[in-house]
């Protein structure tokens, strides 16, 4: 009688501590479901405060539809049909993509990762789209909150940007890879941020922007922006004005750029002048320059010019045919020229030259040599 006693009193036990252990798991699970519920309620509000911010900037962003996912242990925001209004570009641009998922991990719903899906249109509203891009994969993130941003990236794998006219297309940029950071370095979201932005292009072409981006090209360029009173939702062309007024400048801090046998780095000082225009000098070490020149087109610029129109026209008043000749002698001496006038030394382990990189007005000079201009910033 007393072994089943103590046999019963024993099961009672077990069961008790099963009953326990049951109720401390359905308790763990109610508590984890409602911590759930209010991470994605914090990272929902969240979003909405960065589509708020945007918006004051002229950004408009908005769904299809949305649904919210995740559990147990993310928050997915997945938004179908996504679009984008930017009211601040004259005229508006309407952009469309096919989906955005947005997550954020349960423990920590401040930092939020976007992942684009494509195709991407891009146009004036109410238009057919002009524009058309793709990709392997498109990821961005965001730290901090709407009132006070901390980085921001942008990381897309293999992009391909079109512009399409009737039924032609014409390719804008293709790359493997193209990264862009930022963050603030220095002050607060509030008081003299200093922002720092960090641009990696990996095998990137812009056949139509310049015949020098026409082949593959990689790039690391990092630069601190200085002068902006705050980081608060504004167009781009309004901050670069905020700097202008308040004498702030463009650090370029470090810059390496590839192409083929072509190496550049440069670091240097740039400003913005009362015409949204740069000014300033970078200091230039390249490899290859009768390369470069080429690439920019500098030879044919020269070759070109009014001045050199001029000489050649009064060449062939005392020789027919002298002024041709000089013309192929001012293209073929033009890096030699440049070579003397600059530092030789050595990049990568290649003989180089440094040279100084000027902007005037927006007008580039590479040493005495005009290569290009830059727009307005504003």
């Amino acid at each position: 009688m007393n072994g089943n006693s103590a046999t019963l009193q024993s099961r009672r036990r077990a069961g008790l501590r099963y009953t326990i252990l049951l109720f401390s798991v359905l308790a763990l699970i109610a508590g984890w479901t409602a911590f759930w519920k209010f991470a994605a309620g914090k990272a929902e509000v969240a979003i909405d405060g960065w589509r708020e911010r945007e918006a004051k900037a002229g950004r408009i962003y908005s769904c299809g539809s949305e649904s919210v996912a995740g559990y147990p242990f993310r928050i997915e925001v997945n938004c179908d049909r996504p679009s984008a209004l930017f009211h601040s570009s004259q005229p508006p641009i309407e952009v469309k993509t096919d989906g955005l998922m947005v997550a954020a991990q349960v423990y920590q719903p401040g930092l939020l990762i976007s992942e684009f899906h494509g195709p991407l249109t891009a146009g004036e509203p109410g238009k057919p789209p002009d524009i058309a891009a793709d990709w392997k994969l498109a990821q961005s993130s965001v730290r901090g909150t709407p009132t006070a941003p901390e980085r921001v990236s942008l990381v897309v794998d293999q992009p391909s940007v079109e512009r399409t006219e009737g039924a032609a297309r014409q390719s804008l940029l293709r790359a493997k890879r193209i990264e862009i950071h930022g963050r603030i370095a220095e002050g607060s979201a509030a008081d003299k941020p200093a922002i720092e932005i960090a641009l990696l292009l990996n095998h990137a072409t812009a056949p139509t922007l310049h015949q020098a981006t026409a082949l593959p090209i990689d790039a690391d360029v990092t630069a601190v922006l200085r002068g902006l009173n705050d980081f608060s939702p504004k167009p781009w062309p309004a901050r670069f004005r905020e700097m202008q007024a308040a004498d702030g400048r463009i650090d370029i801090t470090k810059a390496r750029v590839q192409q083929g046998d072509i190496r550049a780095t440069g670091s240097g000082t740039l400003w913005i002048n009362a015409n949204g225009r740069l000014e300033g000098e970078l200091r230039v070490i390249v490899t290859e320059l009768d390369q470069l020149l080429a690439a920019l087109g500098v030879q044919q610029r020269v070759q070109a010019s009014p001045s050199m129109d001029r000489l050649a026209g009064a060449l062939d008043r005392l020789a027919p045919g002298l002024g041709d000749v000089a013309r192929q002698q001012a293209g073929a001496n033009i890096s030699f020229g440049i070579n003397l006038l600059g530092e030789q030394t050595t990049l990568e382990g290649k003989r180089a030259v440094a040279l100084p990189l000027r902007f005037t007005d927006g007008s580039a000079f590479l040493g005495p040599i005009p290569i290009g201009s830059v727009p307005a910033l504003f």
